[in-house]
């Protein structure tokens, strides 16, 4: 039997094999589609202030009302809108997240999604051949970018200030903070943190204002500096290491560490956050198919296993405390700084 063998049912014993879940996936580019341009053009928007016909949806954002029906109609039927006797309305989800009407705001995600990452998944199967070939962002959709991360990482931002204590710490350092949107969410929510976020050059601007627009510029600041030649400033007691290491090699991420170690004081925390994997990079199923945005926009983006983050951190002067789930398929790893190396 197959309950105690531990193998998959054949075929005969569940009813015939039909390529429904093969025509589920290769569709899926479909409904992320609608979903961007319904998004773009303002269709969940235009349903903010309550339920309207598709002749006010297309007179609001500006579009015919066959495009209206057309993105409306799919919006109803991926669960992001409702209809009633032909009056749109948007969803729980729609009016929390993409109607722009409350903090949780992913209109930016979504846009980072449609700009950046889907063109540049056209690149995967190159990319899984060995073909990987740089891209440069624009001033323009570096900001698209840095919007993006800043608005998908909001949630594991305020789930990390709450999770992790952080009433000991006094000097934070986030290397490789973008826009430094996770240090506000902690520094907003634990008032006695200084706190240093380290980026690339052209990067810093983007995240003082946005430091500057959360009214944190007396107690944070953005300096400039590569994660990977270091060396880091020194004199903090927490390093925060937020969605970079799937960026690198194993080898590099050992020489984030060993940096992060040398501006660390002795006994200091280091926070890893990311989509770290079961040890078969399976689980969480969404950070197995996050390898392939990682791959397709970086020379070695991957994912990693905890357990592959807990053997770095034992050669280069941490050690491991725990692992704590924030949200989705990101969590963080705690260590302390031991011996110096």
């Amino acid at each position: 039997m197959a309950a105690e063998t531990g193998h998959a049912p054949k075929a005969n014993e569940t009813g015939p094999v039909t390529p429904d879940s093969i025509m589920e996936v290769a569709r899926g580019f479909m409904a992320a589609k609608h979903l961007f341009a319904a998004s773009s053009i303002g269709i969940f928007e235009a349903l903010a202030d309550g339920p309207a016909t598709l002749a006010e949806i297309a007179a609001r954002a500006g579009i015919s009302e066959r495009a209206a029906h057309i993105s409306a109609d799919a919006m109803v039927a991926l669960g992001f809108l409702d209809v009633e006797q032909g009056h749109y309305s948007n969803g729980a989800v729609a009016s929390t997240f993409l109607a722009g009407r409350t903090p949780a705001d992913l209109r930016p995600f979504l846009r980072l999604q449609d700009l950046v990452s889907y063109p540049a998944w056209m690149q995967l199967e190159p990319v899984l051949r060995g073909r990987w070939a740089p891209q440069q962002l624009s001033p323009q959709l570096q900001e698209v970018f840095s919007a993006g991360v800043e608005a998908l990482t909001a949630g594991p931002a305020q789930a990390l200030a709450a999770v992790y204590d952080f009433a000991a710490h006094r000097r934070l350092l986030d290397v490789g903070g973008g826009t430094g949107s996770i240090t506000a969410a902690i520094a907003h929510r634990h008032p006695q943190i200084q706190a240093t976020v380290l980026e690339q050059a052209e990067v810093v601007p983007l995240a003082q204002r946005r430091i500057q627009a959360a009214g944190l510029q007396s107690r944070v600041s953005a300096v400039a500096g590569d994660a990977l030649q270091g060396p880091y400033p020194a004199g903090h007691d927490v390093v925060l290491i937020a969605n970079l290491m799937h960026y690198f090699t194993p080898d590099q991420n050992r020489r984030l560490l060993e940096l992060a170690r040398a501006a660390a004081s002795e006994g200091g925390r280091l926070l890893l956050v990311d989509f770290w994997t079961d040890p078969t990079h399976t689980s969480p199923a969404s950070a197995a198919l996050a390898a392939g945005e990682f791959a397709v926009l970086v020379e070695h983006g991957d994912v990693y296993s905890a357990e592959e983050a807990r053997d770095w951190l034992g050669g280069t002067g941490w050690r491991f405390l725990e692992q704590q789930p924030l949200v989705g398929p990101i969590s963080v790893l705690v260590a302390e700084a031991t011996s110096a190396v």
